[in-house]
């Protein structure tokens, strides 16, 4: 008998604790998935302390599948900083959903993988340097909330 069918998204807390436990199957670990972790951490952490767990939860899943480091592949500070500014900003303005997967649908613009275009040149946030460590956008600057405090420029 084979693998269970997969009926749906994974609901919070089975994407979370497969996340943790770095269980999570590399054909099921994409760019929603990746922004449902970081509202939910952003939910229960605020923003430093989400932070900092999608760094280590990031790296620790991309050891567990793998994933070599590369450019293109791996973990990228500029990213998931950047990322996670978006989902806080639009957070903190319009306010929690019943579940990620909902907050997802009611902001479209979070999955759009290429959005980032709109604060970075390509050149920029597909450097090492960016990948490294944060870098500012250079096309314009992130948006803040008024609703919440700006995170640490750092």
């Amino acid at each position: 008998m084979g693998a269970p069918l997969v009926t749906g998204p994974l609901s919070d807390a089975e994407l979370l604790a497969q996340f943790e436990a770095c269980t999570l199957p590399a054909e099921g670990w994409h760019h929603a998935e990746h922004i449902r972790i970081g509202y939910l951490y952003l939910r229960a952490y605020g923003f430093t302390v989400a932070l900092d767990r999608m760094r280590v939860g990031l790296k620790r899943l991309n050891a567990a599948q793998q994933v070599p480091e590369a450019l293109d592949r791996g973990y990228h500070e500029t990213l998931t900083r950047a990322w996670l500014q978006l989902v806080h900003v639009i957070l903190s303005e319009y306010g929690p959903a019943e579940t990620s997967l909902a907050f997802l649908e009611q902001h479209p613009e979070l999955s759009q993988r290429k959005s980032l275009r709109l604060f970075y040149t390509r050149d920029r946030l597909m450097s090492w340097p960016a990948k490294a460590e944060f870098m500012p956008p250079d096309l314009a600057p992130l948006p803040v909330s008024l609703r919440a405090n700006k995170p640490d420029p750092s």
